[in-house]
Parts: C-alpha cells; structure tokens; sequence
C-alpha cells in the first residue's frame, strides 16, 4: 500500500497486476488500482478533478487530466472516505503513477491533494541478479 496526506486529506493507493487482461506477446500489460480517499479534517470537501502522470519502463510520459474519478464528484465530510477501483494498461512490464486531485473545501477555497507515487510492476518479469 501506499499513503500520502495533504491538507488532512489521506490517499490510500493499492495496485495489482492482472495477468489475465496483459499480453506480453504483444506489450499489453494491465493494473487496477484501488484508491481510498479519507478525510481526516474538520471541513468538508469535494473532488472536482484529477491529474494522473504515467510513465512506463522506458521513460515515456502520459498525463491524463479530468473531472472527478470513475464518473464521479464525491463530498467527503470529516471523517467520512470514498474508495474506488480503476485501471492502466502500459506497453511495458512495469512503470509508476503519481498525480493530484483537485479539491474544493465548503468555503469555496481550491487546493490540491498529493496522490502518492505507486510502482506497478509485472511480477512474471521480476528478475534477480545473483
């Protein structure tokens, strides 16, 4: 698992590699990542967007930007977490994410919400050098 907070606002990241959606054959690999975003603070808040960097083995970068996550725009009152599951394909056995997720708090005030640096990697190609 990997964890960032921000603003009391925490991010839980918890990726898997799904061999049965991957090709190797034909540099098609596939991960989910389920994320758990908790507030830990004493203001509501709402994600309004998301900013995700990708970058495969190889060093080539992807960044996607929208609204909300899987559809959605969740309020989170203190205390309160939303989780959800979504997935990344790469030409490459292995890569990494980071990103951030726009916030609004209930004064209108916009901040930003660190979503931690996660490796994903595609256990069938792990190597050891002996």
């Amino acid at each position: 698992m990997y964890r960032a907070v921000t603003r009391d606002i925490e991010v839980k990241v918890v990726p898997r590699f799904l061999p049965e959606r991957s090709s190797g054959e034909q540099n098609y690999y596939f991960w989910s990542y389920t994320i758990e975003i908790t507030n830990l603070g004493k203001e509501t808040v709402q994600l309004k967007t998301r900013h995700w960097r990708i970058t495969d083995a190889l060093g080539r970068l992807q960044e996607v930007r929208g609204a909300g996550v899987v559809g959605e725009e969740p309020v989170l009152a203190p205390g309160s977490a939303f989780e959800y599951t979504s997935g990344v394909p790469l030409p490459t056995s292995s890569g990494f994410m980071t990103g951030t997720y726009g916030m609004v708090a209930s004064d209108g005030e916009r901040f930003d919400v660190e979503i931690p640096v996660f490796s994903l990697d595609c256990p069938q190609e792990r190597r050891t050098v002996n």
